[in-house]
């Protein structure tokens, strides 16, 4: 070996041992050695984004496998426990599924509506109300509602209902309330403004006004022994239409929805009952609500002049709500659409009393409203949405048993709003019998 041979190995030892002494770690524990190399250094730390420069994603991730995991968690669970073998019942032996309890508890219920009627216009120039958001729940005005229900949908004509069979099933019905209506929970304020009452923002109610001991020892029962007519049902609002009414078809509208509930209370309950079905929001042959009520109105006193003996006033109507929401619950195994009641109290918080709409029947407005909607919180508790107290008189003065009532909305189809026609005329003539 020559003396350059002999320097060269002197020479690669050196930097071999020099190597182990600067980089023992990545020699001996299999890391790549080039990954401490300082070019790689630098372009890998270009290179690299931290996790936590970018902390919401990464928290997202996280969140994401989290759940992930924890179904697997669940699912590997429930399938252990359906392995495991549950043991017969005896014979005859009462389900949990078929015990009826004597009374259940129910969390509070406050119905929340979607729409608030437009107010009542008179020749005093008046500010339109409008409400503000109720529990997050969108409020569609009512004019909205009818540009919803201008797309119309070909359905075929539903069959007739009989009238003797359902009318029998719900007069065996038994009370079965949801929540406790005894009268001492009923003398919470509290507690009945939320089981019961939706307050527009534009107005306000106090306990002296709303008092259930009240408004259950008023006697609104009339006699049936009569000759001329004790109802009457009409239409503030008579082209509001549903889901899949054909279009022209008077019986697809709200309107035929009062045609029904005028047969079930005459045929079936043996009352006495006009129908009217003036267009009071059309003018010229265009859809106009902006003077409807007055227009009703104007009608409504020369006839109450001619037919004295009426004592019940129904304005019937549909309400107004989003698209992706449908009011409906199951009654005695048919789709049926929920009701709200609409009461006016003529005060506003802006202008307090207002004296241009006087209505010397708003207590018995009130009473009348929560009879009917007490009998339908014990037998249909999942029927009814709540009282809507608003600012505005809505044409209730012309009758103490007058009420505005909303059955379901745009998004029913016409058969679930008259159905909702029978359970109404079962608790009507439950508060009319007295």
């Amino acid at each position: 070996m020559t003396n350059f041979q002999k320097a060269f190995c002197i020479v690669l030892s050196l930097c071999f041992f020099a190597s182990l002494a600067i980089l023992p770690g990545a020699l001996f524990t299999g890391e790549n050695v080039y990954r401490h190399l300082p070019l790689y250094r630098f372009l890998e730390k270009k290179t690299q984004v931290s996790s936590y420069e970018d902390r919401e994603t990464y928290e997202k991730i996280a969140g994401e496998n989290g759940k992930y995991l924890g179904e697997c968690a669940r699912s590997e669970q429930l399938v252990a426990e359906n392995e495991k073998t549950t043991p017969e019942p005896e014979e005859n032996a009462v389900t949990e599924e078929t015990i009826v309890p004597e009374e259940t508890a129910m969390p509070e219920k406050t119905a929340i509506p979607e729409e608030t009627l437009a107010p009542e216009k008179t020749a005093t120039p008046e500010e339109t109300p409008i409400p503000e958001e109720i529990s997050a729940t969108e409020i569609t005005p009512a004019s909205e509602a009818a540009d919803h229900s201008e797309t119309i949908q070909e359905s075929p004509e539903p069959d007739e209902p009989d009238l003797h069979d359902s009318t029998e099933t719900l007069a065996a019905a038994i009370p079965h309330p949801e929540i406790d209506l005894s009268p001492a929970k009923l003398a919470d304020y509290n507690y009945l403004l939320g089981q019961f009452y939706i307050v527009d923002s534009n107005t306000e109610a106090d306990a002296v006004q709303i008092n259930a001991e009240d408004f259950l020892q008023q006697d609104f029962g009339i006699s049936k022994d009569t000759e001329t007519p004790q109802i009457l049902i009409y239409h503030s609002h008579s082209q509001e239409t549903f889901a899949d009414s054909r279009e022209g078809e008077e019986a697809d509208t709200i309107v035929g929805v009062g045609d029904y509930l005028t047969q079930l209370l005459t045929e079936n309950y043996g009352y006495k009952v006009d129908h009217i079905k003036e267009q009071f929001d059309m003018e010229s042959g265009d859809l106009d609500r902006s003077a409807a009520y007055d227009y009703a109105r104007d009608y409504l006193e020369l006839y109450l002049q001619e037919h004295p003996d009426i004592q019940v006033i129904i304005d019937l109507h549909r309400d107004g709500v989003p698209e992706d929401r449908h009011l409906v619950t199951d009654m005695n195994g048919k789709p049926t659409a929920q009701i709200l009641f609409y009461n006016g109290l003529s005060y506003t918080v802006t202008k307090g009393s207002l004296d241009y709409l006087p209505n010397p029947y708003i207590q018995q407005n009130l009473a009348f409203s929560f009879q009917l909607e007490y009998q339908a919180a014990q037998y249909y508790p999942e029927f009814y949405r709540g009282i809507y107290l608003a600012g505005y008189r809505y044409n209730l003065h012309l009758r103490p048993r007058s009420i505005l009532l909303e059955a379901g909305a745009q998004t029913n189809t016409v058969q679930e709003v008259k159905n909702a026609m029978e359970p109404f005329a079962d608790i009507l003539n439950r508060v009319l019998q007295g």
